[in-house]
């Protein structure tokens, strides 16, 4: 991976909202399931809309009624912890691909 693609990534993640990102299971206006990654803990309450607040949501893997979002293989709750954790992750692994190169160049020039 070049370096330009690497700063690609860190820009992406620097433009977007910060972390940390959670899953949230909550229901909609028919009282179904709606998966989401939010900037907002679960709480277990499984809160139906008009009692959460929809500026915490940052994506949503499932909203079943009206059916907006869904996923054909079913695996909404696996597609929102895989969002919520790659907000944390993605910069994590940016930093590493640079420290490890870092030290690759420096065992190259005979430090």
């Amino acid at each position: 991976m070049r370096e330009e693609e690497l700063d690609e990534i860190e820009e992406l993640c620097s433009a977007a909202t910060p972390a940390p990102w959670f899953v949230r299971t909550l229901d909609d206006d028919a009282a179904m399931n709606l998966v989401a990654v939010s900037t907002a803990p679960d709480t277990g309450a499984a809160e139906r809309w008009p009692n959460f607040d929809h500026r915490d949501i940052i994506a949503a893997t499932l909203v079943q009624h009206p059916r907006y979002v869904d996923s054909g293989d079913e695996r909404w709750d696996e597609n929102a912890a895989f969002i919520a954790m790659a907000r944390e992750a993605v910069p994590r692994l940016v930093e590493e691909v640079r420290r490890l190169r870092a030290l690759l160049a420096g065992e190259g020039s005979g430090q």
